[in-house]
């Protein structure tokens, strides 16, 4: 964990700082009523340091699981569980014959099911599965097929049940696209060919095409061993590209963009004139070279008045095939991070994305979950009291078959600043601003995290 020095140097909030261990409660108090149809586990990712142990970077550490099983109105328990990749055992990511070990990085960025099969993800390595109880099984490298890192932000495709992903390096191949079917076989693998090697966190998908982001932020390095070796690069410059993913070796259309970085995507599609709109949230090169040296030196702000750092807005590109051009609008000027939505909404048109305010590191930002309405422009929230961190929102379907978009639930955990406590919110995500309809009070101050999903029971 974060030892009290380090805490006391860099003033780390309470909500930052590890757990020292894994423990286990039942039978967790809730307060109002938790819908019957919640029946399965939110699972949660994120870095956790190791006791004894400090981390010299916000987004580095061991990854720890934290979940919750909800059945029949009740919720059965909380468990958190480490997982245990090589990094959790001490073993280097570079071997001493200079190539990489997959199996060593941290799993601490996000986790879903595919095909039966529970995986921690990160993006620099193998994914690992797990159980339903959140003990690590091991790397998995779907039958030695997979000899690429895997995104931490896999795209399931709603009509074939396929799951898209990438992996980026720092060495060629740069970007190799792959394909696991419905069944959890890799199917398709192959080179995508960009200049040279970029921190790729995320890119998305629509019915028919990929679309990639080769943005600015390039490897250096001279910079390994020594920090983060990913930089932006004002040279390198900024495109999104189109690939049809239903076409085995479609070559990759360019749009050449602004400089920005996105971490995070909310949606793509394709319109009816047949362009691709992705919307996305946008880091200007100020915002991104600002939240990097943040998170690594993490540096405290210097008083209540110094403006936040790393702040990134919803934008809109439409990528137009008939003319070769991109257009890029703001969709709202508040900061927000952590997009989601209705996964079955995945590459379709969709109306609703969600997201969360406040969670710029050190930020002393009062939180909010944001509702944003795409088709007619109007945005609702949640606000949370000043003293209550929040974590992405994760949507969870109410019914099976036809329903309205929105007929569903945000399931997100809210710590509070000292740390010393957490809950699991459950929201009506038709009605934000009604506040929760249920929350689950956990037994441990849970720290702020990444990403996670819900696994129903039926899975």
């Amino acid at each position: 964990m974060i030892d009290a020095e380090t805490v006391q140097r860099y003033g780390l909030p309470g909500h930052l700082r590890s757990v020292p261990d894994e423990i286990e409660a039942r039978d967790l108090p809730v307060t109002g009523a938790l819908p019957p149809e919640l029946n399965g586990r939110y699972v949660r990712n994120g870095p956790n340091a190791l006791p004894g142990t400090a981390t010299d970077h916000l987004q580095v550490g061991p990854g720890m699981l934290h979940g919750v099983r909800l059945r029949d109105g009740r919720a059965e328990w909380y468990r958190n569980r480490w997982v245990r990749t090589g990094w959790f055992h001490g073993r280097s990511f570079v071997r001493p014959d200079g190539t990489l070990d997959l199996t060593a990085p941290s799993a601490n960025t996000h986790v879903l099911r595919h095909a039966g099969r529970v995986l921690a993800l990160v993006e620099v390595g193998l994914p690992h599965e797990v159980t339903a109880d959140l003990d690590t099984v091991g790397p998995c490298d779907f039958g030695g097929r997979l000899t690429t890192a895997m995104t931490a932000h896999p795209k399931r495709h709603p009509g074939t049940g396929d799951l898209h992903f990438f992996g980026y390096g720092m060495r060629p191949p740069f970007l190799t696209h792959h394909r696991l079917d419905a069944r959890g076989d890799l199917v398709h693998s192959r080179e995508v060919t960009v200049p040279a090697g970029t921190m790729m966190h995320d890119f998305a998908i629509t019915d028919h095409y990929v679309v990639w982001l080769d943005l600015p932020v390039t490897f250096r390095r001279d910079l390994v061993g020594r920090a983060m070796p990913y930089r932006w690069d004002d040279a390198y410059g900024a495109r999104l590209g189109l690939m049809r993913h239903d076409v085995p070796d479609a070559p990759v259309r360019w749009f050449d963009i602004e400089p920005c970085f996105v971490f995070h995507v909310g949606n793509a599609h394709e319109d009816a004139a047949g362009r691709i709109v992705l919307d996305a949230v946008r880091y200007s090169r100020a915002e991104f070279t600002a939240l990097w040296e943040l998170l690594a030196r993490m540096v405290t702000l210097p008083d209540a008045s110094a403006p936040a750092v790393g702040r990134a807005r919803l934008h809109r590109w439409t990528l137009d095939p008939s003319t070769g051009r991109a257009a890029e609008t703001p969709l709202d000027d508040r900061a927000v991070e952590f997009p989601t939505l209705d996964d079955d909404r995945t590459g379709l048109p969709s109306r609703y994305l969600y997201t969360v305010t406040g969670t710029e590191p050190l930020s002393r930002d009062a939180c909010a979950v944001v509702k944003y309405d795409t088709a007619t422009g109007a945005v609702t929230a949640y606000d949370l009291d000043p003293d209550t961190m929040v974590g992405e929102a994760v949507f969870v379907p109410a019914t099976a078959g036809d329903r309205a978009e929105d007929d569903g639930w945000l399931l997100t955990i809210a710590t509070r600043r000292d740390g010393g406590a957490s809950r699991l919110l459950v929201l009506d995500a038709a009605n934000l601003p009604a506040g929760p309809v249920a929350h689950v009070d956990l037994p441990r101050g849970v720290p702020s995290g990444f990403h996670g999903s819900w696994i129903p029971e039926d899975a």
